[in-house]
Parts: structure tokens; C-alpha cells; sequence
């Protein structure tokens, strides 16, 4: 009943406009206070400390400056380039350029938002010129936007493994494959769509265009080379290689394209800084809700209550599967991660399921969660650039919707997709 109260208190401040941090921030001290006493909030300060200094937090806002140096300093379009000189001799093949892109993207900057800045700024525009459907401009942009949080390095794995305790690099590991399906999956819905459509083909394909595409990019691609190699070649931790990429953006931005300029570097700092700070405001506030929580013993509770009901992880995953597209439609990703994770944990270690597997199936919840409104927050920054309505886009969105919930039922009840890299490498 008390857990039911505090999901209740927390949706009536959301759907009243106050800010997410701020409700949860509040729930947790007003839980505090009424079930612990006034004594309970003296801890209140150093757990809003704690629970922003993790170390492995620290990788998130050096993944938001990475992406947002890659937004500005013309690595995204060379990167946009390649991928055009690759596939653009395809049917439709801007839209699956889109999707080429996003892959590339996802594996610098670990960010969906940041991702469909950069590549909806300038594909939207290419798209709406050359005859596309705004309307599929932006779903297409928008759903393979979030294989970013699929593709290894993931924020939304990070702040998983920071608030789980379970092994960061594990994670990326695990989501290279349901990352590469929802890419072929996304490429196929495209390549429908087009046919469907009559969609124009773009320049026939050139080996001389193709070579030149690769020669400007070639600095960019080593971005995911240097980042993904040292992490999962065991040289450094996922933060230490988020700073890597932030040192790699720079020098290619600056040294090498000479795109970086001060004016450039300061818009990226404050696009970073303002992103971060949303973040980080969560995850602080989040920890005052999760004391809460442990001091009352709820997340135990409703496994018990749940396991009563069923201890067949087939249907208890079912449930899990609901209850996070749900709240994946009202919630922000890293809100869903951190009012979810404390309280169903117990359940997922009590079920025997691998932490590994969950923060596999949460985080491709999430990534549908990001296309279905009324939140959406990566479909409203898709239609914002193409300037359309988002429930319009929504039913054209409706297709790679249904791909992303492909993979996660493959992800779900097939573990050998997520897990079948991690078992090879650390058996």
C-alpha cells in the first residue's frame, strides 16, 4: 500500500509540471518524514552527496561533452558523409543513412538526445528536400536515435550499473547485439517504406566518392576504435574511457578538422553542463527516495508479494515488460532507471534472472519508451527539428516501434542474444 501511495504522489507531481528531480526529491523526504520521523532527515544532505559522486557516474557528463563536441565540431557530417557514400544508392537510402548514422553515433556519445540533435539537424532538412514524408523523416531519425542507448558506450547502462552495483563493461558488452538487430531491423523497415513509397534513390554509388567520404572521416572512425577498444580491451574503466573520448573529440575537432574554435568549445560547454545537470539532479535526488525505500523494506515486499503470485520467470519478465513500457511512456530514461531499479532488484535476484540480462530488457524498454508519448523525449526533439505534430509522427512510427519491441522480446525470453558476447569473453 505504501509503495502504491508514493508511485500516486510521484505521477500527480509529474503531471502537474513539477519537474521530475523535484518530485522525487520530494517524495523521498516527505516519505521520510512521515514513516521515520523528523530525526530521518538529518541524513537527507550527505545522501543527495553520496548518491552524486559515484565514481562510474562520473563518465556520464564526459559521454554528454564528448557527444556534444562531436555536434559542433564537424565530426558528425563527415560521419554522415561516409555512411551516404556507403548506402545511398539504395532505394530510400537517406533514410537508411539515417540509421547507418546513428550506429556510428552511438558509439562515441551514448546519448539518444544528443544523437538526434546531431543527426536530425542536418538529415531532416536533406530528407523534407528531397520529397521524404517529414513525418517519416522524423521517425526514422528518431527511433534509430535511441540505439543509442543500446549500442555500447550507453549513459543508460552507466547510471543501471552505478545504481545495480553490477559490472559496467559487462553491459556494453552485452548490448552489441541487440544493438546491430535494431539497426537491421530499422535498415529493413526503411527499405519497406521506400519501396512502399517510390523513395528516391541518391547518387549512384562511386568507389572515388566512397574513398574520399573515408579519407575525411577517417579521424572520426577512430573515435569508437579508441573508446570501445581500450574499455573492452580491459586498458581502462568505462569512465576513464569517457574521458579518453572527450580528449579524442577535442584533438580531431581542433587539431585535425580545425572546427574547433573558442566560440564552438563554449556552446558545447554549456550544452553539456545543462544536460549533465539534469542528469546528476536525478540521481541525486533519486538517492533520498531510494534510502527511503531500503529503510522500509518495500522493494522486498513486493517481490514477496509478486512471487506469491507466480515465481515463473517467463511471467514475472511479462510483468516486469509492462510495467516498464508504461512507465517508460510517462517517465524520462534516467528517471525510469532510478525510481525502478531499487524497488524491483530483489525481485530480479530473487527469480534467479542476471542482472546483466535486466539492465538489457530495461534499457530497450526505455529505448521504446523514448518513441511513445505523452513524454517521448526523443520523438519531441525529432519533430522539433522537422517541425511536425508528434501524434502525427507517431503513427508513422508505428513500424520501427515494432522493431525495437522485436528485439526486446528476442532479448527477453532468447538471453543467448544479450549474454551470448559476455559468456565468451568472461565466461
Amino acid at each position: 500500500m505504501t509503495l502504491l501511495v508514493i508511485i500516486a504522489v510521484l505521477f500527480a507531481l509529474v503531471l502537474i509540471n513539477v519537474p521530475i528531480a523535484v518530485a522525487i526529491g520530494t517524495v523521498g523526504v516527505a516519505g521520510a518524514y512521515f514513516y521515520m520521523g523528523a530525526d530521518a532527515l538529518v541524513n537527507v544532505p550527505l545522501t543527495l552527496f553520496n548518491g552524486a559522486t559515484k565514481f562510474p557516474l562520473i563518465a556520464i557528463p564526459l559521454f554528454i561533452f564528448a557527444g556534444a563536441l562531436m555536434n559542433t565540431s564537424g565530426i558528425s557530417i563527415r560521419l554522415i558523409n561516409l555512411v551516404s557514400a556507403m548506402v545511398g544508392f539504395v532505394r530510400g537510402g537517406l533514410a537508411m543513412v539515417n540509421v547507418g548514422v546513428s550506429m556510428f553515433f552511438a558509439e562515441i556519445s551514448g546519448s539518444a538526445v544528443a544523437d538526434v540533435a546531431a543527426t536530425g539537424s542536418v538529415l531532416i532538412p536533406e530528407m523534407k528536400r528531397r520529397n521524404y514524408d517529414p513525418r517519416f523523416s522524423a521517425a526514422i531519425t528518431s527511433s534509430s536515435a535511441s540505439l543509442a542507448i543500446i549500442i555500447p558506450p550507453s549513459l543508460s547502462m552507466i547510471l543501471y550499473g552505478a545504481i545495480a552495483d553490477t559490472s559496467i563493461v559487462k553491459l556494453f558488452v552485452a548490448g552489441i547485439i541487440p544493438g546491430i538487430l535494431g539497426g537491421i531491423g530499422l535498415a529493413m523497415a526503411c527499405y519497406y517504406y521506400a519501396v512502399k513509397y517510390n523513395l528516391p534513390r541518391e547518387e549512384a554509388f562511386s568507389l572515388k566518392r566512397l574513398g574520399k567520404a573515408f579519407r575525411e572521416a577517417m579521424w572520426a572512425l577512430l573515435l569508437p576504435v579508441i573508446i570501445l577498444g581500450g574499455i573492452f580491451g580491459g586498458f581502462v574503466t568505462a569512465t576513464e574511457g569517457a574521458g579518453i573520448a572527450v580528449l579524442a573529440a577535442l584533438v580531431i575537432g581542433g587539431l585535425v578538422y580545425r572546427e574547433l574554435n573558442v566560440k564552438i568549445l563554449y556552446r558545447a560547454v554549456i550544452e553539456g553542463v545543462i544536460q549533465t545537470a539534469v542528469v546528476m539532479l536525478l540521481v541525486a535526488t533519486s538517492a533520498v527516495l531510494g534510502l527511503f525505500l531500503t529503510e522500509m523494506q518495500l522493494p522486498q515486499q513486493l517481490a514477496r508479494e509478486i512471487t506469491a503470485i507466480t515465481s515463473d520467470p517467463v511471467a514475472v519478465l511479462a510483468l516486469l515488460n509492462i510495467l516498464l513500457l508504461l512507465l517508460g511512456m510517462f517517465l524520462h530514461g534516467a528517471a525510469a532507471i532510478i525510481l525502478v531499479v531499487p524497488i524491483v532488484m530483489p525481485l530480479v535476484t530473487q527469480i534467479g534472472i542476471d542482472p546483466i540480462h535486466f539492465g538489457l530488457i530495461l534499457t530497450l524498454n526505455l529505448a521504446i519508451g523514448q518513441q511513445t508519448p505523452p513524454v517521448a523525449s526523443v520523438l519531441a526533439t525529432a519533430c522539433s527539428i522537422a517541425r511536425t505534430d508528434m501524434w502525427e509522427v507517431t503513427k508513422v512510427n508505428l513500424p520501427m516501434i515494432f522493431v525495437l519491441f522485436v528485439v526486446l522480446m528476442l532479448v527477453t525470453y532468447v538471453p543467448a542474444i544479450p549474454m551470448s558476447m559476455v559468456n565468451l569473453f568472461y565466461g
